[in-house]
């Protein structure tokens, strides 16, 4: 080997050993930002991807509730509502002050079980009102398919929409379902009747249909 090539390698040596030693490149920092709170905002980053997609903003009281199916107690004061209905108006608690007003809360429009409750209610409508009691289905739904619902049907009573599940959640009306081993949340299926006082007289849950829309009116009769 001749010395050139001789002095050439041994500084490819020199530059390899140096390398190896220099400290790792740190990557800049913004102007202000201290080495800590760099590190702080990666670890919340990387705890921020880790959390499932479908987490909610709502509180982790509000989360337990809707999984335990809360609802207000018997005998408290009904929480206000405001909502779209069918028709293209609205429907509120204060609509009703002074009368009896039922709740039904249904999952689905048009749906075998619903189609059956919402039919039972309109079938005794006159019974309602001769009782002085009022009756309101609510659901999900947007309008357009409360709407179609209505039409479909020929359903007297008014069809609220709450998209955004704010009245539902209020009620207990929305939480934690099962199906075919699968867990989701959705509408649960109850009734409330409110009276004329603006107070809950009695919350019916996990509803089963048949007869439903007949005991609810017997009910009202008898307050």
């Amino acid at each position: 080997m001749s010395k050139k090539t001789r002095k050439k390698s041994g500084t490819v040596a020199a530059r390899k050993k140096t390398a190896a030693k220099a400290p790792a490149k740190r990557p800049a920092l913004k102007t202000g930002q201290s080495p800590a709170a760099k590190s702080s905002k990666g670890a919340k980053k990387s705890s921020a991807g880790r959390l499932p997609p479908n987490l909610s903003k709502t509180s982790t009281a509000a989360q337990s509730n809707r999984k335990a199916g809360y609802a207000p107690a018997e005998g408290a004061k009904a929480p206000a509502f405001q909502l779209p209905r069918d028709g293209g108006t609205t429907v509120s608690l204060k609509d009703y002050s002074g009368r009896k007003l039922v709740l039904f809360f249904y999952p689905r429009a048009d749906t075998p079980g619903c189609t059956k409750e919402a039919i039972d209610f309109t079938r005794l409508s006159d019974s309602f009102t001769a009782a002085g009691t009022a009756v309101v289905g609510v659901s999900g739904d947007p309008l357009k398919a409360q709407e179609a619902f209505r039409n479909k049907h020929q359903l007297s009573v008014p069809l609220a929409s709450d998209e955004k599940h704010e009245m539902l959640e209020a009620y207990g009306a929305w939480g934690e379902k099962s199906m075919y081993g699968r867990k989701f949340e959705g509408v649960l299926r109850s009734t409330v009747l409110i009276g004329a006082d603006g107070r809950i007289i009695k919350i019916w849950r996990n509803v089963r249909v048949d007869g439903h829309a007949d005991e609810v009116l017997a009910a009202a009769r008898s307050v």
